[in-house]
């Protein structure tokens, strides 16, 4: 395996779908091996140790589970269905787990499962270069830019690791953003946040200001007005993780499963049900169909009650 069939394979790790929302179990799974290789060297790890932190990153970064049990064991999935010609997994005699096996964490405990990337991927891992072009892959592939930095810092990766990437194998071919996106989305909400009505300025040029996607870019979202509005970066951050969304009437929601202390933590609760402050006359409005991918997709939903 060279390093570009190695970013070829990353690229194309083939995308769960679970009811219909995207599922980035596997993408957080390797990354969270390349932080571990980077740390410890290799690969190797028991399903038992890495189920909570696993877990733990798929329930911050991925869509809201739909029970609370199920919660606690998502690292199966990944640790499942990694495709074998990256991973090998075996249970305590050594024989191979394949990847028609039931992804349920008990059984996978039980078995003693414990898997390792390829010794030819390690390999290629040991260059620092590929190793952090291979985690700027797979940030660029799956997730939007607000969510990359708290996702590099819960996996220990700081800012100048994955500097190491310029110079490395092409990891893919990337959407580039429309020139003039930015502008246009600010103009039409006229540099104001569509949720709060913040509209800073320094001097001339609106601070804290930004255009956000509402179907991601790195989710095939189009670099359009209907898929796009004016939000302050804090509203804007809070959008991506899925603490805010919008309802069939652009009404703003906070999802349940927010919770604050402070007086500045509570203003986000007063959003709920506020409508949205719609884009100036002649500029179209948020795209129905965008609307519910976000709902379906990132909003943070309160787990479905388990029925006794």
């Amino acid at each position: 395996m060279t390093p570009e069939d190695l970013m070829t394979s990353l690229a194309r790790l083939r995308r769960a779908q679970i009811g219909r929302r995207r599922a980035p179990h596997k993408p957080l799974l390797v990354l969270w091996l390349l932080a571990r290789f980077r740390v410890t060297g290799t690969t190797a790890v028991v399903y038992e140790e890495a189920e909570e932190p696993v877990s733990r990153l798929i329930n911050d970064f991925g869509p809201a589970v739909s029970g609370p049990s199920r919660a606690r064991e998502r690292a199966a999935m990944p640790f499942v269905h990694l495709e074998r010609a990256l991973w090998d997994l075996r249970d305590s005699t050594g024989q191979a787990i394949g990847s028609d096996v039931p992804e349920r964490g008990g059984r996978l405990r039980a078995a003693g499962a414990h898997g390792r990337l390829r010794p030819g991927v390690e390999k290629l891992l040991a260059d620092s270069a590929t190793l952090a072009s291979a985690a700027r892959l797979l940030l660029d592939e799956h997730f939007t830019p607000t969510l990359q930095a708290p996702l590099c810092a819960a996996l220990g990766w700081e800012p100048a690791v994955l500097e190491a990437a310029q110079g490395a194998p092409a990891s893919s071919v990337r959407r580039t953003r429309r020139p003039g996106f930015s502008e246009e989305v600010l103009r039409a909400y006229a540099y104001a946040c569509a949720f709060c009505g913040y509209d800073g300025m320094l001097g001339r040029n609106p601070v804290g200001l930004e255009a956000a996607h509402i179907r991601w870019h790195s989710q095939d979202g189009p670099d359009t007005l209907a898929n796009a509005l004016a939000l302050c970066a804090l509203h804007h951050t809070l959008f991506d993780f899925g603490v805010l969304g919008l309802s069939p009437g652009l009404h703003i929601q906070v999802s349940p499963l927010y919770v604050a202390r402070s007086h500045a933590g509570h203003a986000i609760d007063s959003l709920h049900r506020q409508p949205l402050t719609p884009p100036r006359p002649g500029r179209p409005g948020p795209d129905p169909e965008h609307i519910r991918w976000h709902h379906q997709q990132v909003f943070k939903h309160a787990p479905t009650p388990v029925a006794w």
